[in-house]
């Protein structure tokens, strides 16, 4: 019969001693102190570094790290000072602030060599300048963000005495080596903190461990409004490098949010690609972060989902069910596949490419409109010009695949 055999401390530490049958080998394993450290005593006083202690068995903090998921497009062109923050792949959005006139496309890129892909990542966002802007004007900036809410970061003790350290890990590759920037950007209490990562080889990919310190001042809200992003900067003007890098947490300090960033905007030759993202609670380093926590595609999917909404780009596939309410009118009643942030801003791809099924019949729409939604559901006003049958159950139907589309916005 194996022998279990627990000794505990007063701080918080113990050891647990695990015997195989009629044998005289042991394993001891040290359990969590205090930091949540999990060592092993086998011999070699190593660390188990397969799983992270702080967080076992929990999703990723990063939502589509992968970059998997694409629901809007998988490439967007002719983006700019002014383009919509979210264009391409799911929670990461691109902006440009200023008055810049470079210009990207940005791309949901399959990986099929290089260190990412053979690190298990199959794809990865990408920007490619298609304008070039040598020189940069002092307001001028551009970055791709991810935002969270402050009810997923509440683990992280900010504005505690216990306030966690953060660190970020990512694949990345760039046409332009060089000092590049990331930060944190605490949206509750206009507070920031920088930290630097170098591209030390053109075009190669790369991963890079960047370590943010803990903050003992500014508590994220415990809600689902926006709290905190991460913003990668690929060009900043003086009026964000002029001052010292602000590697410590501290009020919003513009001059020293990106000291140090190359312009990676300044050749259409330039790309930049990120992908593997992971943000863990506590200081590792690039032998000691836990692995990249890779989700199912539908699991990745139904997280985005929160966000973001867009039917089924299937032509005659039915998307929302209802009743005839006369001869020219519709209500159908279209059910979110999750349970959204907040109630989602709706949008159609126009009025007429959508028909009404009923009795029957497909008869094509005239105009769509939306009315007491909520965060599951949204109610459809759908018209037609004639044909349809007081009374009777319709299904509304998509006419066109991906030229016709719903979608539900509740993006931070």
């Amino acid at each position: 019969m194996s022998k279990i055999k627990l000794t505990g401390h007063g701080s918080g530490s113990g050891t647990l001693t695990i015997q195989a049958p009629d044998t005289d080998s042991a394993r001891t394993i040290t359990l969590p102190d205090a930091t949540g450290t999990l060592l092993n005593s086998d011999g070699d006083g190593s660390s188990l570094t397969g799983a992270n202690a702080n967080r076992p068995n929990a999703k990723p903090l990063i939502i589509n790290g992968s970059m998997a998921v694409s629901q809007r497009a998988t490439s967007v062109t002719g983006l700019t000072n002014g383009s919509d923050v979210y264009v391409a792949l799911d929670r990461f959005g691109f902006n440009e602030f200023g008055s810049p006139s470079s210009q990207h496309t940005m791309t949901q890129e399959s990986l099929t060599s290089g260190n990412a892909y053979i690190n298990g990542f199959a794809n990865a966002l990408k920007m490619d300048v298609t304008t070039a802007q040598s020189s940069l004007d002092a307001d001028d900036s551009t970055m791709i963000i991810h935002k969270f809410e402050g009810q997923d970061l509440q683990l992280f003790k900010k504005g505690t005495a216990n306030a966690e350290k953060f660190t970020l890990a990512f694949w990345v590759k760039s046409t332009k080596t060089g000092t590049h920037i990331c930060e944190l950007f605490d949206k509750d209490n206009t507070r920031t903190c920088s930290q630097s990562y170098t591209v030390s080889s053109t075009d190669t990919w790369e991963h890079k461990v960047v370590n943010f310190p803990a903050d003992t001042t500014g508590i994220f809200g415990d809600d689902n409004a926006r709290s905190l992003d991460i913003n990668w900067f690929l060009s900043a003007g003086t009026n964000y490098t002029s001052g010292t890098l602000q590697t410590s947490w501290g009020g919003q300090d513009d001059t020293a949010r990106a000291v140090g960033q190359v312009n990676t905007v300044d050749s259409t030759s330039n790309n930049w690609h990120i992908t593997g993202i992971q943000l863990e609670v506590g200081e590792y380093s690039s032998t000691t972060i836990p692995p990249f926590q890779h989700e199912s595609y539908g699991d990745n999917l139904s997280r985005c989902q929160r966000y973001f909404y867009k039917t089924s780009a299937v032509a005659n596939m039915p998307f929302a069910s209802g009743v005839c309410n006369g001869t020219t009118n519709a209500r159908a009643l279209l059910t979110y596949p999750q349970i959204m942030r907040a109630n989602p801003s709706m949008a159609k791809s126009d009025n007429t490419h959508f028909k009404v099924y009923c009795g029957g019949t497909s008869v094509d729409t005239t105009s769509v409109g939306f009315y007491y939604g909520n965060t599951q559901q949204v109610l459809l006003y759908v018209d037609v010009s004639s044909g349809l049958t007081d009374a009777e159950s319709c299904l509304i139907i998509d006419d066109s695949g991906a030229n016709a589309y719903i979608t539900g916005d509740a993006e931070l």
